[in-house]
């Protein structure tokens, strides 16, 4: 048992305001509401209370699971009554997978065991106040919704650190220009990862996408980063490709090559990330392919830039000591060519900060969210 006294409640529709002695009270306490109906355009409190606590885990499902809706519907949080929200993010991105895709999984902060459900296990402390909203930003009515929140209420010190969240989508990065996991963010916090979503640009046919390195710039770092990785695959714990897993702090739960499509994820725990004035986060958006390859995509017009050559003896550096080369020239080092491109992206930044706001851009809009998205699903959707 804590020293201190902590109580224990679940956030509902048969308890909305997790009070005590308060559960359960319609249809003389048999199963009187389970769900609630989210048409469009409306928005439901799944969480909304006074005082110092602490949520601990979130369950929900809904009985549309399309990549439409899993894009469309917005999980908004709220701490201390702020105004704007410390999360505000796709709900299935939010929940460990991005593209709209509904996959089994196991993380040490998500989970789904069957592609149904949607589960978070980060804790998220508040002092004054939290609320936590899902809004139907999407066309169609969602027939329903279950949940619960489940939450401590406890006192925490002065020096609290608030969970946040950030999404981003760039539906055709820019070539040579890093894709910001996290944008510029000033404060006090700890990182605690991300999971990505690509789909490949068809110009570069099923070559390897993920040859970029992230960086993470820390407390001042300005042009180059404190912490910088080896490859997108080495980020997320596995090599020389990706293929599909799932593990506690890293994972890539879709790995489809044939559709160009690839979800990945990684989680700072047993290796964290603190920082104390700022951060920021990016990826290269960077792949590779053999030479003959990499020169017939640019006969047929791909955007790209070589950036080196793995040649039998020596890796040439195209962008540094070795700008002379062209891949083109008949006497140019042969061998594995990596070279930025252009591929759709998005990710799910998760940190702690010192407060419980930002200045972090609003969530991007719906239409920008679902453009593109392919409605085949692993699990399809159950209406209820």
């Amino acid at each position: 048992m804590p020293e201190k006294k902590v109580e224990t409640r679940w956030s509902s529709f048969e308890n909305r305001g997790a009070e005590k002695s308060a559960g359960g009270l319609e249809n003389k306490g048999a199963k009187g509401h389970p769900f609630n109906r989210i048409n469009a355009g409306e928005s439901i409190n799944l969480l909304d209370i006074d005082g110092s606590g602490t949520v601990q885990r979130i369950w929900l499902t809904f009985s549309d699971r399309s990549p439409e809706m899993l894009r469309s519907l917005v999980i908004n949080m709220y701490w201390d009554n702020e105004e704007k929200p410390a999360v505000s993010v796709p709900i299935g991105d939010f929940f460990g997978v991005g593209l709209g895709k509904k996959v089994p999984f196991e993380s040490v902060f998500f989970a789904d065991p069957e592609g149904r459900a949607f589960l978070c296990f980060i804790p998220m402390p508040f002092k004054e106040g939290a609320k936590i909203e899902v809004v139907n930003q999407s066309q169609k009515d969602l027939k329903a919704l279950f949940y619960d929140v489940n939450l401590t209420l406890e006192e925490h010190p002065e020096d609290l650190l608030y969970f946040h969240s950030y999404w981003n989508r760039v539906p055709q990065t820019e070539l040579g220009e890093d894709f910001k996991i996290l944008p510029h963010v000033e404060g006090k916090g700890r990182f605690l990862g991300t999971n990505m979503g690509v789909t490949i640009n068809k110009d570069y046919k099923d070559s390897w996408f993920g040859e970029g390195e992230v960086k993470i710039f820390l407390d001042g770092d300005t042009d180059t980063p404190t912490l910088v990785g080896s490859g997108t695959e080495d980020y997320v714990g596995t090599a020389y490709g990706q293929g599909a897993y799932s593990q506690q702090y890293h994972g890539s739960p879709i790995a489809d090559k044939e559709n160009g499509e690839f979800a990945f994820y990684r989680y700072h725990v047993p290796d964290p990330v603190y920082f104390y004035d700022d951060i920021k986060v990016t990826v290269q958006q960077m792949g590779g392919a053999p030479q003959d390859i990499v020169k017939e995509f640019v006969k047929n017009g791909a955007k790209l830039q070589p950036v080196t050559i793995d040649a039998e003896k020596k890796l040439y550096q195209l962008l540094g000591e070795d700008s002379n080369i062209n891949i083109n020239d008949v006497d140019a080092p042969k061998g594995w060519t990596n070279f930025y491109r252009e591929d759709d992206v998005s990710a799910t930044a998760y940190f702690y900060l010192n407060k419980p706001v930002s200045d972090l851009p609003s969530l991007q809009p719906v239409e920008t969210r679902v453009q593109g998205l392919t409605q085949s699903n692993t699990n399809k959707s159950s209406g209820l």
